[in-house]
């Protein structure tokens, strides 16, 4: 299962956003930095508004969501990648994870203690940036060394590794994260390999006041996130509120719903922050329904047939001989696999067929 770790400064709300999104109460949530020392992990269902209909048209009541993992890991101060506070310990962290979360503190509160004295969200930014960059620069460095003994043997692997470290470096030493280096796909793959932390795919999520949620696009905080972001990260931002949030985990749905609906805000910022974190782990979700159940099932972007049958079983995918397919929509808007049929929406594919998110499929296979 993929991971998404919740990271950013002490006292910007981590550990509540984390405790809402997993509804635990896990992750310590305190006015004093860093109540997080050891990781906290947490399984969240992926919410999907098309499994209850899907499960109507099957016929069952069984729903079974798909899944990904969030980490709480200890904040970050500047000077971590020389091992300052809790550094060492969340530069180890971050490595185990595929993706972050980063969560910037978009809210004036002076009973709520920050770190660097005052709110400055692309400051805050910057400060976890720089750390991830300076950490990958001494990895990079690391790595040329090695390579350049490799080079002079004529090595084209290391040939390769080593024109694009070259590159990267002042890349990296002029404030840019890994991550937005032009690459072309065999770079990719080599990029994939040194496993950089500011490589890792970036989602900013803007924790505001509980009053700010419903005009959250116009919150001055937010605004200069969204510049500084997209100028400089190529990454998406989400507003939330962590407060918000944890006052809805011991709510009803339908408490729920009425809660925010008095707000002014139509959908939980939680549901919305875990749906940005799967798209940006590349991931889409395909179904199934055998009459007893309705499943989602997670599958990493432009994989084939036969891989997303290996999810459900790799007997599935050794055997594979032909997928059934049709897409959420159309089955949704006919009401039935037999009328999607006629329509001609219900269709065979092979093995080069890559799944698209919300197809339905049933897969053909030779035990």
């Amino acid at each position: 299962m993929l991971k998404a770790g919740i990271v950013g400064l002490p006292n910007v709300g981590k550990s509540t956003l984390f405790n809402a999104v997993t509804h635990s109460r896990k992750a310590e949530a305190a006015n004093y930095p860093f109540c997080t020392i050891d990781p906290n992990f947490g399984v969240v269902n992926v919410p999907d508004e098309r499994l209850v209909p899907l499960s109507r048209i099957a016929k069952t009541t069984t729903i079974i969501p798909t899944a990904i993992e969030f980490v709480d890991i200890a904040g970050l101060v500047a000077g971590a990648s020389k091992g300052e506070g809790l550094g060492n310990q969340f530069l180890a962290s971050i490595r185990e994870v595929d993706a972050i979360v980063h969560v910037v503190r978009c809210f004036e509160d002076p009973d709520v203690i920050h770190t660097m004295g005052s709110i400055d969200p692309v400051r805050d930014i910057e400060v976890v940036a720089t750390e991830l960059i300076l950490s990958d620069l001494e990895a990079v460095h690391k790595r040329i060394e090695k390579n350049q003994k490799k080079a002079k043997g004529g090595e084209k692997e290391a040939l390769a590794e080593l024109a694009l470290l070259e590159r990267l470096t002042p890349h990296l030493n002029s404030g840019k994260p890994a991550g937005t280096l032009p690459v072309h796909e065999e770079e990719a793959r080599l990029l994939r390999l040194f496993q950089l932390l500011s490589a890792k795919p970036v989602l900013y999520a803007c924790n505001v006041a509980e009053g700010d949620l419903a005009t959250a696009a116009q919150n001055p905080f937010v605004v200069k996130v969204a510049e500084f972001v997209r100028a400089h990260h190529d990454a998406a931002f989400i507003p939330v509120s962590a407060r918000i949030e944890s006052e809805l985990v011991d709510l009803t749905p339908d408490e729920a719903r009425e809660f925010l609906k008095d707000l002014g805000v139509g959908d939980s910022g939680a549901s919305a922050l875990i749906r940005a974190t799967y798209a940006l782990l590349g991931l889409i979700t395909f179904f199934t329904e055998n009459g007893k159940e309705v499943r989602a099932w997670t599958l990493r972007k432009g994989w084939k047939a036969p891989q997303a049958a290996g999810v459900i079983h790799t007997d599935f995918e050794k055997g594979f001989i032909k997928a059934e397919v049709v897409s959420c929509d159309d089955l949704l808007r006919l009401g039935s696999i037999a009328a999607a049929r006629e329509a001609g929406k219900y269709r065979l594919e092979g093995r080069e067929y890559a799944l698209r998110d919300g197809d339905v499929a049933l897969f053909r296979f030779a035990p």
